[in-house]
C-alpha cells in the first residue's frame, strides 16, 4: 500500500472515526449523569450513543475506508456521515419527546446510509474476504436493529 493510498484510506475513516469516538465519550456522560439525575430514557441513550452512533459508526466507516478496492469519495463520506448523525440525532430526539414520527425518520435515515455504506463495499480488496464478511454482518445486525426499534418505539410512545 503506497503512502498516498494510506492516506486517502485514513482520510476517508476520519470524519466518521471522529465523530464516532466522540459519541462514546458522550455516551459515557450520559451514563454517568443518568442515575443520580434519573434521566428518563438515560440508560438507555448511553447505550445507543456507545454502540449505535459510536462503536457502529467507527466500524462502518473503518471497514469501508479499508475494504473497498477504492475508498469513498469526500462527497460519499459526507452524505454519509450526514444521514447517519442525522438518523441518530432523529431517534435519539424522538425518543425523549415521546414523538414516533422523528424516531421513523431518523431509521429512515439509518438504511439510507447504511445503503451507502455496503455500495461502498460491493468492490472490495483482494484478500479481503473475511473483513467483508464480518462487515456486512455487521450492516445486517444493524439492519435488523432497526424495524424493531421502530417498533418498539410505536409500542412505548404509539
Amino acid at each position: 500500500m503506497s503512502d498516498q493510498d494510506l492516506r486517502v484510506r485514513w482520510a476517508a475513516m476520519r470524519p466518521g472515526a471522529v465523530v464516532g469516538f466522540l459519541c462514546i465519550v458522550i455516551g459515557g456522560l450520559v451514563a454517568a449523569v443518568t442515575g443520580p439525575t434519573g434521566l428518563e430514557h438515560g440508560s438507555w441513550a448511553a447505550a445507543y450513543l456507545v454502540l449505535v452512533a459510536g462503536v457502529a459508526q467507527l466500524g462502518l466507516f473503518a471497514g469501508q475506508a479499508w475494504l473497498a478496492a477504492r475508498p469513498p469519495t469526500r462527497r460519499t463520506v459526507g452524505w454519509e456521515l450526514a444521514a447517519w448523525n442525522a438518523g441518530n440525532v432523529a431517534v435519539l430526539a424522538g425518543t425523549f419527546a415521546g414523538a414516533v414520527p422523528p424516531v421513523v425518520a431518523g431509521g429512515v435515515a439509518l438504511v439510507v446510509a447504511l445503503v451507502l455504506f455496503l455500495r461502498g463495499v460491493r468492490a472490495p480488496r483482494p484478500g479481503w474476504t473475511a473483513w467483508l464478511a464480518a462487515y456486512r454482518l455487521l450492516a445486517g445486525v444493524i439492519a435488523v436493529s432497526i424495524p424493531v426499534g421502530l417498533v418498539l418505539s410505536a409500542v412505548r410512545h404509539g
